[in-house]
C-alpha cells in the first residue's frame, strides 16, 4: 500500500511517499480502507521533533515507533478480525488513532474497541476526518469545565480546529460565546454562533473587563495570568495545550490556593463521544470547518501550511481520489 513515511526528522521534506506492507488484523482490530486524514498540529510536532521530548516518545535520534503520521481518519471498513461484532465490511467509520498515528496510509488497522464509531452520514469523508481529534478535545474540556446554560465561555484560538468545535459545542450547551481570533477570521467565528468576537489584532480581551466562567485556550497562547484575573471566583482555565513545566506548576498553585481551577490534562477520545457528537452533527448542531485540501502526495505542502499557524479549522489529505464512485 502506499504511505507516507518519514526516516528523520526535521521540515516537511522529511515526509515521503513509500510502498510499505498492507497490515494485517489482529483478531480483535478492524481494517479500515481510509479515505482521507488530517494534517494537524500533532502531526508536524512530531515530525519535526518539537518539543525535544517528542524524541523520549519517538526515538532519541530518528524515529522509531511511529513512522507513519497521521492522528484522525475516515474510511471505510474493509475486514474485520475474528472476535469483532460491532463492525462489518462496508460501514463508513471515523477514528482517532491514538497514540498509534498510521492515518497517513491507504489503510489502517484499529482496535475494535478504539476510538471508532459509525461516520455522520451527511458528512463526506473528508469533512468526517476533520472531526475526532478536535471535537472531542473540545467536548473533553468543556465538560470538564462544567459548561452550563448561562456559562460565560471565552474561547481564546476559536477559528482553529479545537476553537471552531469549542465555540459550537459552547453554544449547544446553552453558553454565552465570545471567541478570540484574528481579523481574518472574524466572519467564520461569527458563522458559528459566537456571541462576541474579540479581533486580537485590534484589541486585548482583558479591556472589556467581562468576567468568566470558563477560558479556553486551544492553542496554547493566551496570557496566564491575565485569564486568572479574568476567570469568575469558581471558574475554569482550560489549557488544551500546555506549553511549559512552568504553566503547569502554576496551575497547580491556582487550584491549591483559590476556587478557581486550572485544567490541562491530558485527553483521550472515545467511541463514545464520538457517537455523541455524530447525532449532533447528523441534527445539523455541529459542523467542521476545512480550509484546504491536499492529496497524499502532497502531505509536505500540507505541512509546510498548517506550520504557519493560520489555518482555519482543519486542512485534510485525501488519501483516495475519487471518493463518491469509489464508496
Amino acid at each position: 500500500m502506499k504511505a507516507i513515511v518519514y526516516e528523520r526528522y526535521g521540515p516537511p521534506d522529511v515526509l515521503q511517499l513509500r510502498e510499505v506492507a498492507k497490515p494485517v488484523t489482529q483478531d480483535d482490530e478492524i481494517l479500515i480502507k481510509v479515505y482521507a486524514a488530517t494534517a494537524a498540529a500533532g502531526d508536524w510536532r512530531l515530525r519535526k521533533a518539537d518539543p525535544f521530548l517528542a524524541r523520549l516518545f519517538n526515538g532519541l535520534w530518528r524515529p522509531k515507533r511511529i513512522k507513519i503520521l497521521g492522528f484522525e481518519l475516515a474510511g471505510v471498513v474493509e475486514s474485520t478480525g475474528r472476535s469483532v461484532t460491532r463492525f462489518k465490511p462496508g460501514d463508513a467509520v471515523y477514528a482517532a488513532c491514538g497514540a498509534s498515528f498510521g492515518a497517513y496510509a491507504e489503510y489502517k488497522c484499529l482496535p475494535e474497541t478504539g476510538s471508532v464509531a459509525p461516520m455522520p452520514v451527511n458528512m463526506t469523508f473528508e469533512e468526517a476526518a476533520a472531526v475526532p481529534v478536535g471535537a472531542c478535545t473540545a467536548l473533553h474540556f468543556l465538560r470538564k469545565g462544567n459548561i452550563r446554560r448561562g456559562s460565560r465561555v471565552l474561547v481564546y484560538g476559536a477559528s482553529g480546529s479545537v476553537g471552531t468545535y469549542a465555540v459550537q459545542l459552547a453554544k449547544h450547551f446553552g453558553a454565552e460565546v465570545t471567541g478570540v481570533c484574528s481579523t481574518s477570521n472574524v466572519e467564520l467565528v461569527r458563522s458559528l454562533g459566537a456571541d462576541r468576537i474579540i479581533d486580537y489584532k485590534k484589541e486585548r480581551f482583558s479591556d472589556g473587563g467581562s468576567a468568566y466562567d470558563i477560558i479556553f485556550d486551544t492553542v496554547g497562547k493566551s496570557p496566564f495570568k491575565v485569564c486568572i484575573k479574568l476567570l469568575t471566583p469558581d471558574g475554569f482555565y482550560l489549557q488544551a495545550v500546555q506549553v511549559s513545566p512552568l504553566l503547569i506548576v502554576r496551575g497547580l498553585w491556582i487550584n491549591l490556593t483559590s476556587g478557581k481551577k486550572v485544567i490541562g490534562e491530558t485527553m483521550k477520545e472515545s467511541a463514545e463521544d464520538l457517537t455523541y457528537l455524530k447525532e449532533l452533527i447528523e441534527a445539523g448542531t455541529l459542523r467542521a470547518v476545512v480550509d484546504r485540501r491536499y492529496s497524499l502526495e502532497q502531505a509536505a505542502e500540507a505541512h509546510r501550511y498548517v506550520e504557519q499557524g493560520h489555518k482555519k479549522g482543519n486542512v485534510v489529505l485525501s488519501v483516495r481520489q475519487n471518493i463518491i464512485d469509489d464508496f
